[in-house]
């Protein structure tokens, strides 16, 4: 017997930085744990529409439609149930929040969501509230302490919250040693250090903020290759790449080249339609990468993404 997938509208909603929670009823399905509000999309209604209602009959809380915002959309399969969650983020509600339906609700930082207090659906969503909407990424240097250099000019400048270290003409020792002088300068700016490569890059410098796998060190790990509370992602191409991704438990991937690019001017690109399609399956956060700009980042969310990495967001000479 084929389950018929539920549309659920899912309300992430902001206030003051901290994130409205509620408890799911004991005798509910996934009893116990927490969620975010929302329901059913019922015939006729638009997600917002669903959206505005639900948050209201259960919080008493008074949503704009004009101010939700696309988070993440994300197919899940428990066994007995099939969802479609279509999430949607507001900072504007107004009013204040009760459990309506006599559920638990309150107001949490972002730093108190842990994975096992939610349904398993529900975990995309904290990494996709969590991570930025845009990835850096390093470029062009002409030695390692002008790559440091230039780091350290461009981080006061952006102020990006994470950067990917794409260093491939440094040997290990070295991108050992850059790669600890860029989390020592980022740490007191607020950006964390993406390791780009495999696995023992983070064993060598773990104080880094986590690792980015290209493909070829991805397609050869069979198990998340990095510990609990450090990100983990993966470049992508195609859907079968975000799939190994997904098994591996990554937390985001990148996916590309979604336009032309300066460095590859011959390459295929996808373009937004298949990058829409295929964020639709990926069921995590999902960044466009290849010929973007800050530009982008719109489009990138509006087709599903989590926005736009690239090096020439905001490093100089590309």
């Amino acid at each position: 017997m084929v389950c018929r997938e539920v549309h659920v509208a899912v309300g992430v909603i902001i206030r003051e930085g901290r994130v409205l929670i509620a408890r799911r009823p004991d005798h509910a399905h996934q009893g116990g744990l927490l969620e975010f509000p929302g329901g059913k999309v019922e015939a006729g209604e638009t997600v917002q529409q669903a959206l505005v209602r639900e948050i209201h009959e259960e919080t008493g809380l008074q949503v704009p439609m004009s101010s939700l915002r696309p988070v993440i959309g994300i197919r899940h399969d428990y066994g007995d149930k099939r969802v479609f969650l279509d999430v949607w983020r507001t900072d504007d509600a107004t009013g204040d929040a009760v459990g309506r339906e006599g559920q638990p609700v309150q107001w949490l930082p972002l730093s108190a969501l842990h994975d096992g207090d939610f349904p398993a659906a529900n975990r995309p969503i904290i990494r996709a509230l969590r991570l930025p909407s845009w990835l850096a990424i390093t470029g062009d240097y002409r030695t390692s302490a002008d790559l440091v250099n230039q780091f350290e000019e461009r981080v006061n400048l952006a102020r990006p919250a994470l950067v990917v270290l794409r260093a491939p003409g440094l040997k290990f020792a070295e991108y050992q040693a850059v790669a600890r002088d860029l989390v020592m300068i980022g740490r007191d700016r607020g950006t964390g250090v993406l390791l780009h490569g495999g696995g023992e890059r983070l064993d060598a410098v773990p104080e880094a903020a986590g690792l980015h796998l290209p493909w070829r060190a991805a397609q050869t790990c069979h198990a998340r290759p990095v510990p609990d509370g450090k990100w983990l992602g993966v470049s992508c191409h195609n859907a079968a790449e975000i799939d190994h991704a997904r098994a591996l438990n990554a937390d985001y991937v990148t996916l590309g080249p979604v336009a032309p690019t300066p460095t590859h001017p011959g390459a295929e690109v996808m373009g937004w339609e298949a990058f829409r399609q295929q964020v639709a399956a990926a069921a995590m956060p999902v960044y466009g990468l290849g010929g973007l700009t800050p530009a982008d980042r719109d489009a990138a969310i509006g087709n599903g993404g989590q926005g736009v990495a690239g090096i020439g967001l905001w490093w100089p000479g590309v």
